[in-house]
């Protein structure tokens, strides 16, 4: 009966663990969902702009002024390199969702033994 405590205490553990990994890896996505969707506003402005306007991007407490092209390059580049984020931490929450899934089995089998023993 022992064995099987230690058992479902040390799977719980490793359970909690991989619960606090998975809220991380959605505040992560939340965070990353958010960068993208301003980007991808200043994108949109970025291209309402004729090739004459001018540009300036806030570098600490300076605008520097900044040639349009170069500011949707970019802009892109962010967009890509957030993208690419997106669909890593996507990927990561879809593993721990599969460890969680198997965490949960191990337990309920580790229940139901406990459950028989008593």
């Amino acid at each position: 009966m022992e064995e099987v405590e230690k058992k479902m205490q040390a799977e719980f553990e490793a359970f909690k663990q991989i619960q606090q990994e998975y809220h991380k890896a959605l505040i992560n996505r939340q965070q990353l969902d958010g960068q993208l969707n301003e980007t991808t506003a200043v994108k949109d402005e970025l291209y309402l702009l004729k090739p004459g306007n001018e540009v300036y991007k806030l570098i600490g407490p300076v605008l520097m002024k900044q040639d349009l092209e170069e500011a949707k390059q970019n802009v892109n580049k962010r967009i890509e390199f957030i993208t690419n984020e997106l669909k890593r931490v996507d990927n990561l929450i879809n593993d721990l969702d599969t460890k969680q899934e198997k965490h949960r089995e191990k337990l309920d089998k580790l229940q139901q033994s406990a459950r028989m023993a008593a």
